[in-house]
């Protein structure tokens, strides 16, 4: 039996392992290293737990440190287990410096690498998410993608052999757990909220954490929007928060991080999102919730055009404008499948058996 390196280590991360890893374990032998790249029980172990993913085989615990240093600590340690292990295939997901650390540790000795959302581009190469997916991409072998519009972009980077459009791997687990998570409604009782009368935020990439105007921009425009804004703090963000000592508006309400389960009932249950998180733009739009984007750009161009998704980037107006839109809003736009058919880790595991393996 064939043996797969699973590398994880960041919360959408946990999320789309958690249908793939259940196909995989039918066919193949899957080893999991967890880098600890999200290394507290809010933003890690929360989610093996609740989502039902295997406990990692290793995990390395590195925590948080500057890009170079993170990527390094992380390449040389998942080096020294692939050498152990000698798996046939790493996966990577997404765009995290585990992505990169896990793929760059694969190709320097040769062992293949399957690449699970491939394509996306943001066309900002000052995110470190972008550069991740970029060179991510390159080294591997298989390139699984989310949609034509990521075919497409890697037919620009002249990336056509191992290219496959086998959906987006966060539809199988919203499908996955979506059914669970409606039995779980205690966490609108917990922070005193009604269906459809609060918003939904997340902040926690660094062009907005840790640029003080950044984030001085979004607080303000929150805290004239008239409604509660569910705000769950990312580690990254409340110290930021602190360090700069921003005054925040009695509408908008800190939680500590929140597990998918309840996650799913916050996002489907609001009236929109307001967010700098890729993965929670597209989850949005599977709940058939109204998204603003907190960022210059976005790598889910299909939301934007079909009318779920508004980018406004840190402008106050803009961000204050988007949101009576929104609330002003009597119809919600059509909603057109975009992302396949919840069936992408029973693609992803044809398509490797057929390889051989």
């Amino acid at each position: 039996m064939a043996k797969i390196c699973t590398i994880l280590g960041a919360r959408p991360q946990f999320i789309k392992a958690s249908p793939l890893s259940i196909e995989l374990r039918k066919e193949f032998q899957e080893l999991i290293i967890h880098t600890g790249q999200h290394y507290d029980y809010g933003m890690s172990d929360i989610f093996f737990k609740e989502l039902g993913i295997p406990i990692p085989d290793y995990h390395l615990g590195i925590g948080s440190a500057t890009q170079g240093k993170q990527t390094g600590e992380m390449l040389t340690k998942i080096e020294e287990i692939l050498i152990k292990e000698k798996p046939n295939i790493v996966l990577v997901y997404g765009d995290t410096n585990s992505t990169l650390a896990g793929a760059l540790a694969a190709a320097k000795i040769h062992i293949p690498i399957a690449h699970v959302e491939a394509g996306l581009r943001s066309f900002n190469k000052k995110m470190p998410e972008e550069v991740n997916r970029i060179m991510t991409d390159h080294v591997s072998e298989w390139l699984f993608a989310t949609s034509d519009v990521a075919v497409n972009n890697l037919q620009k980077e002249n990336l056509t052999d191992g290219v496959f459009n086998v959906g987006d791997i966060m539809l199988d687990a919203i499908l996955l757990h979506s059914k669970k998570s409606e039995e779980m409604q205690h966490v609108l009782q917990k922070l005193n909220i009604t269906k459809k009368q609060y918003s939904l935020a997340t902040i926690h990439r660094a062009e907005n954490t840790d640029d003080k105007q950044n984030l001085i921009n979004i607080f303000e425009a929150f805290g004239t929007i008239n409604q509660q804004i569910i705000l769950p703090l990312h580690p990254r963000t409340k110290q930021k928060i602190e360090d700069y000592g921003l005054s925040i508006a009695p509408n908008i309400i800190f939680s500590e991080p929140i597990g998918y389960l309840d996650m799913i009932v916050l996002m489907k249950n609001a009236k929109m999102i307001l967010t700098d998180s890729g993965g929670i733009q597209k989850e949005a739009y599977y709940l058939k919730t109204p998204c603003i984007t907190l960022r210059e750009e976005t790598e889910w161009v299909e939301t934007v055009n079909a009318g779920w998704n508004i980018i406004v980037g840190t402008n106050p107006e803009k961000i204050v404008s988007a949101s009576s839109s929104i609330n002003n809003s009597s119809e919600l736009s059509p909603h057109p499948n975009l992302y396949g058919d919840g069936n992408t880790s029973k693609k992803i595991v044809k398509i490797l058996l057929e390889k051989g393996l």
